[in-house]
């Protein structure tokens, strides 16, 4: 179902994110060149598109090729009345927590965590559940990507076919 609202990128902003999740250390000028529109045009929509947040040009590491292939989930249940501070300033302290989320049902946070191999994911969750905030924790443990983390296919329903 299409929202009515309008999107915050265009046709233009679209193909720049896809020449750069094309090629990623692809110049302003090559850019500009590639998508047949001036110099200047592929700065400004960068620079909105980093200003407001919509792209961000941070490194996508592989845990797996840094020697953590292990993914596990942990859903954490927190004691009522202790609030997230303690849980996430620990979660933050650790390497290995890769992303964290609060949630509604029965857990509280769901956790993404990597670790070199289950003797290691011991000692993650471990780190994990050091504060007395956490009540309990259950882990399931990923045995394959079979849809890797994307947004593209995101960005092309956001701005919808071309007119």
């Amino acid at each position: 179902m299409m929202s009515t609202m309008t999107t915050p990128v265009d046709h233009l902003d679209a193909a720049l994110v896809h020449a750069l999740s094309r090629a990623p250390r692809t110049g302003v000028l090559e850019l500009s060149r590639v998508l047949g529109v001036a110099r200047g045009t592929v700065q400004a929509r960068l620079d909105r598109l980093l200003g407001r947040g919509l792209l961000r040009l941070e490194p996508d590491l592989d845990p797996a090729a840094l020697g953590y292939p292990v993914t596990a989930f942990l859903t954490l249940e927190l004691h009522q009345g202790t609030g997230r501070g303690a849980v996430t300033e620990q979660l933050s302290g650790i390497p290995q927590v890769l992303e964290a989320h609060t949630t509604t049902g029965s857990g509280d946070l769901l956790v993404r965590v990597v670790a070199r191999d289950n003797t290691h994911l011991q000692d993650v969750i471990d780190a994990v559940v050091a504060t007395p905030a956490v009540a309990r924790t259950s882990t399931v443990i990923a045995l394959q990507d079979v849809v890797r983390h994307r947004t593209l296919p995101l960005l092309d329903e956001a701005v919808g076919p071309r007119g």
